[in-house]
């Protein structure tokens, strides 16, 4: 992994000055300038009139309070945020957040790397990012539709179809986006389709738009095998978390002929040598809304239920982590190539650590980084605001075939990048420079503002 240019070691010292605590966003600039060097040394104009810093400093940061009510009748309290990073190349969009680990920090860092991922994906949409340290897990639905009616009641005045558009991420699914939209709608008075993604298609949402963060991945992962000859027909494969991310990524790699042998949550991890129901999961997951612990009591046969420990333990050829930030450490990397692993695709955003990204690029493992590899929800949410622009609606193979262009689209900058720059098969090096131009030449057409 590069080093950084001494050009750049006075902007990242300054970020950090400026964002004391936000460990995460630190992490995920320094990432992003460690690439930098070579650009800038081919490129110099792009220290010029403070573009870096600009780009690296949210256009503006929303912090608001959200009371609401519990079926108890007591009052609560929670914190919710918004962050709009960046509107260069069009409106802000990224999903929404619910979960206790949501601050500042967190958010600016997801906004930071939606910026990138969105300029990647080819499409007209700014990178921005929000959420609440609000837990959905254990609350009725009348509670969690009051506490977005709130959190809404807040929040509407910073959106719109041309200003910025929010979705869902953990935490907030079709039930929460639908109790967002409808106080949205009833708040403006419009029916503003696009002022939402992610939305039930009952009401102007895309088909899908629920694989899609899970199937781009696998698309990006198997255009990497492809550089290789490789594929992941009768490949072992472990996906972590069971959320919407890790489970249309396990179908997806199903499909294509790969075997899941383990899958997670929070309290531990499953693994199945027979291959992981995935319709089981679905049951438990998006029905039940159980642990994933309830595998191992409902399937029976050879599988097993590991509390705490590492699912990176599990050998296998491909790895895709798909639960949350920095959940693949160094050490979990070096087992992971120990045991012979060919691949990693994140699903999440940043989940490998930098320790762990450098453990994978010492050992020449393809590494696809998030915000290249997971770049295919916000683009089939981008397809959405086209459908609802347009009035229209798409079939579920119309837009599978575009969000697989999209992807393959995605693959091949990054791959092209990278060789332009002398770093051939560096998907980190080649993503981070191809939307860094991107967004840098169109905000230095837009003036200084």
């Amino acid at each position: 992994m590069p080093l950084l240019d001494e050009k750049l070691s006075p902007i990242l010292s300054e970020i950090v000055r400026r964002n004391a605590g936000d460990e995460e966003f630190h992490q995920a600039a320094q990432e992003v300038l460690e690439s930098l060097g070579s650009v800038v040394a081919r490129h110099p104009q792009y220290l010029d009139k403070a573009l870096i810093q600009r780009l690296c400093e949210p256009e503006r940061q929303i912090i608001f309070r959200v009371p609401w009510v519990d079926d108890a009748g007591e009052v609560r309290i929670n914190r919710g945020f918004r962050v709009q990073f960046n509107s260069a190349l069009g409106p802000y969009k990224g999903g929404l957040r619910f979960h206790p680990s949501v601050n500042i920090g967190i958010i600016k860092f997801l906004g930071f790397e939606q910026t990138f991922k969105n300029a990647l994906s080819g499409l007209p949409i700014g990178g921005g990012k929000g959420g609440s340290d609000f837990n959905p897990r254990g609350r009725s639905d009348d509670e969690i539709m009051r506490f977005c009616q709130s959190f809404m009641t807040e929040l509407y005045r910073h959106l719109g179809e041309y200003t910025d558009v929010p979705a869902g991420d953990i935490g907030v699914g079709g039930r929460e986006i639908g109790f967002l939209f409808g106080q949205y709608k009833r708040l403006t008075n419009r029916y503003e389709a696009g002022a939402m993604t992610g939305k039930g298609l009952v009401y102007g949402g895309s088909r899908a738009r629920k694989e899609a963060t899970g199937y781009g991945a696998t698309y990006f992962v198997n255009s990497m095998l492809a550089t290789k000859s490789l594929s992941f027909d009768g490949r072992r494969v472990v996906v972590s978390g069971s959320g919407n991310v890790a489970i249309y990524a396990m179908e997806k790699i199903a499909e294509f002929g790969g075997k899941i042998v383990a899958c997670s949550d929070s309290a531990g991890y499953v693994v199945d040598e027979d291959g992981v129901d995935l319709q089981l999961v679905k049951e438990i997951k998006e029905v039940r809304r159980e642990r994933i612990e309830e595998y191992v009591r409902l399937k029976g046969s050879r599988a097993r239920f590991i509390q705490g420990g590492s699912i990176w333990d599990v050998p296998c050829d491909v790895a895709m982590p798909s639960a949350t930030q920095n959940e693949l450490t160094g050490k979990d990397a070096a087992t992971l190539v120990r045991n012979g692993v060919v691949a990693v695709g994140e699903g999440a955003n940043m989940p490998c650590t930098p320790e762990a990204v450098r453990a994978f690029q010492d050992a020449g493992i393809l590494f696809g980084p998030g915000k290249a590899a997971n770049a295919g929800g916000v683009a089939t949410s981008a397809l959405e605001m086209q459908q609802n622009a347009s009035r229209d609606s798409w079939t579920f193979d119309q837009t599978e075939a575009r969000l697989a262009a999209i992807m393959s689209d995605i693959h091949d900058r990054c791959a092209e990048t990278a060789d332009d720059y002398g770093a051939p098969g560096n998907y980190v090096l080649g993503a981070n420079i191809a939307s860094f131009v991107r967004i840098a030449e169109a905000m230095d057409a837009l003036g200084v503002i």
